[in-house]
């Protein structure tokens, strides 16, 4: 019987979750209820927040969205940001009526180039929202000098992010908010889930109540034991609210979040070692300030040095029963903002080229050692050699 196909991205489910979410099915509340308000102060600590500073969401998305709502953006701002992220970066600052305004990443580190910002800011400009790439931290310190000198908002996206740290702060408490995400595939899951930190807990009160449809109170509230309690809409509001069966995973996984680390990094390394001699370009190593989530490993494959192109190598593992990803195509190259935004590959060459040449590699901690050894054979089988 041949080996079970390695499924990139699988998350690591253990037995306690499973009981959790079937506790929180016994016990008649499955919305957002006391297990997300357990979850938001276990993340809060995490992060060395208070609690009043966090809010749980259905998405990371969601988290971006009303983040930029809290900070002010709305129609005829910009936003500046990068072009090699997922398009819920840019969806989130469309959806405010602003426009997205992209710089193109370090080719080494793959985030944003902070040399590249001011140039590009002017009058319109209201915040800068990095992207933590790959679990690598980008040069805050730069980007938050910049915030500094023209008043502005930053947005950190730490969906790849959440155990990384820069200079010793955690992801996500260096700028004005910290977005992150709990999909599937992401380090800390509860399935679709999100969670915004900000500095002024008067920002997540509001992101609070835009979550659950403007409304002053949310269900649990309502409904609990202390009796009925009314509510008002104060606010045109969304419905992003993150339910107690996706932080019944969440507070499990969270537990288990530096362990789980610690996998990832001890693969991430060995995937280092089993590649240098490949004619493949492996990841940077993170600088010495810094702690990288390894969320993704990403190789480039240039075809003229591989001889082989980069979707040629993704049919080849996938035949060899590996899962592969691709993050991401540049920004650039999809219809929508070129249509809209008028957007080209050209604008931003190097996410353009990572674009097209990255893989990632599966990275999870639920991989036995003989499915990492299958991953490395894999490769070297998809290289000739």
């Amino acid at each position: 019987m041949s080996a079970p196909f390695i499924v990139f991205g699988a998350p690591d489910i253990g037995d306690e979750e499973i009981r959790e979410v079937v506790a929180t099915m016994e016990s008649g509340w499955l919305g957002t209820g006391p297990r997300v308000a357990a979850f938001e102060a276990q993340f809060a600590q995490f992060k060395m927040s208070a609690p009043s500073q966090v809010a749980a969401l259905n998405s990371c998305t969601a988290a971006l969205h009303l983040s930029l709502i809290a900070a002010g953006v709305g129609p005829g701002d910009e936003v500046i940001t990068s072009p090699l992220t997922f398009c819920a970066t840019a969806n989130a600052i469309l959806h405010t009526g602003a426009t997205p305004v992209l710089i193109d990443v370090d080719p080494r580190t793959m985030n944003i180039d902070p040399a590249g910002i001011e140039a590009r800011i002017t009058p319109r400009t209201r915040a800068l929202l990095p992207v933590h790439f790959a679990g690598l931290p980008c040069e805050m310190d730069e980007i938050l000098q910049i915030a500094a000198r023209y008043r502005l908002s930053v947005i950190e996206d730490c969906a790849h992010a959440v155990e990384a740290t820069y200079r010793g702060r955690p992801t996500g408490t260096l700028g004005d908010f910290g977005c992150f995400s709990f999909y599937a595939t992401k380090n800390v899951t509860t399935g679709e889930g999100g969670m915004v930190v900000a500095r002024d807990v008067e920002h997540i009160r509001r992101i609070k109540t835009l979550a659950l449809h403007g409304m002053t109170r949310d269900a649990w509230k309502r409904f609990s034991d202390d009796g009925y309690k009314h509510y008002q809409v104060v606010e045109c509001g969304f419905k992003y609210n993150m339910m107690d069966l996706q932080a019944a995973i969440g507070t499990h996984q969270l537990a288990r979040v530096q362990a789980s680390w610690e996998k990832r990094r001890a693969i991430w390394q060995k995937y280092q070692q089993a590649f240098a001699d490949l004619p493949v370009i492996c990841p940077a190593d993170p600088p010495a300030h810094v702690r990288h989530a390894h969320h993704l490993y990403t190789l480039l494959i240039e075809e003229a040095t591989c001889g082989v192109s980069r979707d040629a190598f993704m049919g080849r593992m996938t035949a060899q029963g590996v899962g592969v990803g691709v993050h991401y195509l540049a920004l650039t190259e999809h219809p929508y903002y070129q249509e809209q935004l008028g957007w080209m590959p050209d604008d931003t060459p190097h996410a353009t080229r990572i674009g097209r040449q990255t893989v990632s590699l599966p990275l999870s901690p639920a991989l036995t050692d003989e499915d990492v050894g299958r991953v490395i054979e894999a490769v070297r089988m998809a290289c000739g050699r």
